[in-house]
């Protein structure tokens, strides 16, 4: 086949990178090589526009085994013997265009890269973008999006145990679909991405392979457009059921002792897991693609090099156990094929039916051997600005109050995610889940050792636009607080980057400092980043979304009974403010939806003022001092105190700060401050800690048998305001008769 500038196009591979492609090569290669490059070149395999800027992350230290990089996923020691495996991966293109399957495949795909290290995936999360919630196109998104969050978790037998979501109009082209998993292993009972020993054989493992998924990663590195909807053989199909016999088979086969290495095929398909591992083995591969099984009649070799069919890994076996491998596979009836064997001329070799098709040096392919690494020009946004100029002072203060608080709790950002939980199943499979009363992180049990994990995804994307360097630090900041808050410990990041165009040098800027953000804060809290991906191009004709690096977090409780809960315990209880008071509504989402104000700095935040208070924390919790901690986020203090009234139905008595104004304090989104309760003769004592912590506290108020008072006055009782917050977002859909939400919702 002729390769011409069209057939470039085609393959987004750019004429420089063509002329780098045959430099490497030391030929010009044919079109079966150009796709293997086509996809190990893409921006999400290879990372070539972000990785000079990942390298700067803190990557070792704390309690990390093994460095970012180094295997599909992080793994951090527990103790006792036991580690814990977690990563966070976007699958937002996929999911702009097929909603249920690219949700559903981006669940099974992150749950892979646990189960292939040998652990045993026990929570999922996930970090969930839509555009306004009013469209019948985001209500459609959302709806096929959740649905197939819920499929395939359920089936696979892992419960969904945690998660944010966020409506804003710049994610209306461009959903964000982040997903997390977290799994346990013992000691000794990992398994290496990698290819060793001359001879050993190659094997194909799980779901035969068709043309669903090819091109996957390189449709995931463009923009999306109108036309977008032609890729959708670029959208991958999944089947849990599979992939649950896969998982168990990999457990046990890996029990066996006849495992070298394994890898799960995702972005680019076997080419990847190939390239990957003989890269990272030293080593080489010849594979006989006639022998890879597939679910459709005489596909070519590309189609074979770039298919991300689901439910498939590459094992390398030592040779003469390949009876035990085959024994396994046959036990949970899943396809197992020798496909080929390691060599160690470095070379990645591909036949079909004895006829050599494409050859290529392993290294060459790989993120950190020949992939191109660029360093893009950046230019502060000329939207910063606005941002700058706006005054504070220009906003009123609203003379009713609770008419705002009443708007505020029905906001989709702020009000309930009911509708969409109620599909996850958080019960479902290993039993680890602890629900016995909620907390700010997700926590739970590490069965079977006697451990507890406490998990979390945060970002606030809205404050990462405003200052991404700050906002950053913010994202780590809050999801590190949210687990303190829970009683744990936190231990490290995994992050999902998700920009707009990184040739857009306004974009980049945005990328590079909250890289440097969220570096500082993670060196600070001593959460090194244990890896997770970028995803740039969600950006469309109107731009680019927010900025909005994820961040997923892992703490450890060394005991389960220490886990802290958000939730107000009996009427009397005096509540205490700790942080300062502010005069700060900037970036709040009341300013942003009351005021309609789309412009203003991130909101107050020092990192040093963080980490002390969070310092305090871990010392009034562990000593028993507090009976609830629930952070200011979201709709500020306020919609903080609703939500840890709403569990046991009480209420609240709050005053105000007479030196701050009251919109700032009741629904400022100020950081470093947490709502804590106190029985009342504990009170002196904990106030006595938190003077010699040299910790800023106010005490505004105490806990109702159900009424709300602010400042003398009555607002109700919490029942009204809980319905409201509770069925916000199912009213607004069931106002809509949305037949695309509510078949879901």
């Amino acid at each position: 086949m002729e390769i011409n500038s069209a057939t470039l196009q085609q393959l987004r591979i750019t004429e420089a990178e063509y002329e780098l492609i045959k430099e490497k090569m030391g030929r010009t290669p044919n079109f079966n090589e150009l796709c293997a490059f086509s996809g190990m070149w893409s921006e999400h395999c290879s990372y070539k526009n972000s990785i000079k800027w990942l390298k700067t992350l803190p990557r070792d230290g704390g309690r990390m085994l093994v460095a970012a990089g180094e295997e599909n996923a992080g793994l951090m020691d527990i103790g006792d013997d036991w580690g814990v495996v977690f990563k966070i991966e976007s699958h937002n293109h996929p999911s702009a265009i097929e909603p249920f399957q690219g949700a559903a495949t981006g669940v099974g795909g992150i749950h892979r890269d646990i189960f292939t290290m040998g652990a045993r995936p026990i929570a999922a999360l996930n970090s969930l973008r839509f555009g306004n919630l009013n469209e019948k196109k985001t209500q459609w998104l959302l709806g096929g999006v959740v649905h197939g969050i819920g499929h395939y978790g359920n089936c696979f037998g892992v419960p969904t145990v945690g998660g944010e979501i966020y409506f804003e109009q710049k994610y209306h082209t461009n959903p964000l679909v982040n997903a997390m998993s977290v799994g346990i292993v013992k000691a000794g009972e990992t398994v290496s991405a990698t290819a060793e020993g001359v001879g050993n054989p190659v094997f194909f493992v799980g779901s035969a392979t068709g043309k669903d998924g090819i091109g996957g990663a390189s449709f995931a590195s463009a923009d999306i457009t109108e036309e977008s909807a032609q890729d959708l053989p670029a959208v991958q199909v999944g089947d849990p059921f599979q992939e649950k016999k896969l998982l168990e088979a990999c457990l046990e086969v890996i029990k066996t002792g006849a495992v070298v290495g394994m890898q799960d095929m995702g972005a680019a398909g076997i080419i990847c897991s190939t390239a990957e591992m003989s890269a990272k083995g030293k080593s080489g591969m010849r594979i006989d693609l006639d022998k890879v099984p597939t679910r459709q009649a005489n596909m070519k070799t590309w189609e074979l090099l770039l298919s991300e069919s689901q439910e498939r890994m590459l094992l390398v076996a030592k040779k003469g156990q390949e009876d035990a491998i085959l024994k396994v596979f046959e036990k949970w009836d899943l396809p197992c094929s020798n496909i080929g064997e390691v060599t160690d001329d470095g070379l990645l070799s591909f036949y079909m039916h004895g006829q050599l098709e494409a050859q290529i040096e392993a290294e060459i392919l790989v993120l950190g051997g020949g992939a191109p690494q660029y360093t893009r020009e950046y230019t502060e946004p000329k939207y910063l600005t606005q941002v700058n100029a706006f005054d504070r002072s220009t906003v009123a203060e609203p003379a009713d109050l609770k008419a705002v608080a009443e708007k505020l709790v029905t906001i989709p950002n702020i009000s309930s995610k009911r509708a969409v939980y109620v599909q996850y199943d958080s019960m479902v499979g290993t039993g680890n889940t602890q629900t016995n009363a909620p907390s700010d992180a997700a926590v739970v049990l590490a069965k079977p050792s006697n451990k507890a994990l406490a998990v979390t995804t945060d970002c606030n994307s809205r404050y990462v636009f405003a200052d991404p360097y700050k906002g950053a630090m913010i994202a780590v900041a809050e999801a590190a607080r949210n687990i303190v808050c829970s009683g744990g410990e936190p231990l490290g990041v995994t992050n999902c980057l998700n920009f707009g165009n990184p040739y857009d040098p306004e974009v980049y800027w945005q990328f590079v400092n909250a890289i440097k953000g969220m570096g500082d804060a993670c060196r600070k809290f001593n959460t090194p980043v244990t890896g997770g991906n970028v995803s740039f191009y969600n950006q469309n004709p109107d731009g680019p979304v927010y900025p909005t690096p994820t961040i997923g977090m892992v703490g450890l409780l060394e005991n389960v009974n220490d886990k802290m809960t958000l939730d107000f315990k009996q009427a009397g209880d005096v509540i205490v403010l700790l942080g300062k008071s502010s005069n700060d509504i900037n970036s709040s989402e009341y300013l942003h939806k009351m005021h309609g104000v789309e412009f203003s700095p991130a909101p107050q935040f020092e990192l040093e003022e963080e980490f002390h208070l969070q310092k305090v924390l871990v010392d009034l919790i562990k000593n028993k001092l507090i009976s609830s901690a629930h952070d200011v986020s979201e709709g500020g203090l306020f919609i903080t105190l609703c939500e840890s009234a709403f569990w046991n139905n009480l209420g609240f008595d709050v005053n105000t700060n007479a030196s701050v104004r009251k919109d700032a304090f009741l629904f400022g989104e100020a950081q470093s401050r947490v709502a804590v309760t106190v029985k009342r003769d504990a009170l002196a004592t904990l106030e006595e800690a938190l003077q010699s912590h040299g910790q800023h506290y106010e005490v505004i108020g105490e806990v109702t048998s159900g009424d709300i008072i602010v400042d003398a006055a009555s607002w109700g009782n919490i029942d009204a305001w809980k319905e409201n917050y509770d069925n916000a977002i199912a009213n607004l859909l069931a106002g809509h008769e949305s037949e695309h939400a509510l078949s879901a919702l």
